[in-house]
């Protein structure tokens, strides 16, 4: 009978499931994180943690009380080391579990284990403080919306109010040239009416030219040229 027994056998004897608690513990130290068994997860952190907690106090006792557990002595090292820098101010709490969902096949559920003070997709700074620390930090006071409105609209209309005379002296400025260009442009001929007057101009010459030709055919053909002509052989034949 299993009367009192509230932990998890992991469906193996005691001999088994503390080999195996023990290599999860050493494979969690090594690369902080690690992929298993939802079971297997939460019957790690009960194991695990007590060990971590034991580095806080560095010396040949608890050194050897670790030991006794890992049976490793890199991973001592590795717990005495960088690990006891991170959690040493960490009242507490030094392993999260991650659900994965279930497993293909067995349809297990999986979850990742990890320390929380090594992740490095988390960079929140207050989860590294302590509680009394967390409680100190003060959040940024910000402005309402309204009195940063009002403060950006004033200058805006000081600005408007100083700039409007200015604005229509410049009007006046630019409206006297552009008054005197306007007439210019109104009395000198478009380039359509100098090329109508240029083609009336050819029309005309034309027609003198032919007028002109017309008239020398006609002095050349009259009755008077005719008799002076006559005038001439007779004398010439005398």
């Amino acid at each position: 009978m299993r009367h009192g027994k509230k932990f998890n056998h992991l469906s193996r004897k005691s001999a088994h499931r503390k080999a195996l608690l023990a290599n999860l513990a050493k494979a969690l130290i090594k690369h902080k994180r690690i992929r298993t068994t939802l079971a297997k997860a939460k019957a790690l952190r009960k194991y695990v943690e007590p060990l971590i907690n034991r580095a806080k106090y560095d010396t040949m006792h608890s050194r050897r009380v670790v030991f006794s557990y890992l049976q490793d002595k890199a991973c001592i090292k590795e717990l005495y080391g960088p690990i006891r820098e991170k959690i040493y101010d960490r009242p507490g709490g030094y392993t999260r579990i991650l659900k994965l969902g279930p497993r293909r096949g067995d349809f297990a559920e999986m979850a990742l284990i990890e320390l929380v003070d090594f992740n490095e997709f988390i960079e929140d700074k207050t989860k590294s403080l302590s509680s009394r620390a967390r409680k100190k930090v003060k959040k940024p006071k910000v402005a309402p919306v309204e009195s940063i409105a009002s403060t950006l609209q004033a200058p805006a209309n000081e600005l408007v109010t100083e700039a409007s005379p200015q604005v229509e002296s410049e009007t006046e400025v630019i409206m006297q040239p552009l008054g005197e260009s306007t007439i210019e442009e109104s009395t000198a001929p478009s380039p359509e009416a100098a090329l109508a007057g240029a083609q009336e101009v050819e029309h005309v010459d034309k027609r003198e030219d032919i007028g002109s030709s017309g008239n020398e055919s006609n002095i050349s053909d009259s009755p008077a040229s005719s008799s002076a002509e006559g005038t001439h052989e007779e004398e010439s034949k005398s």
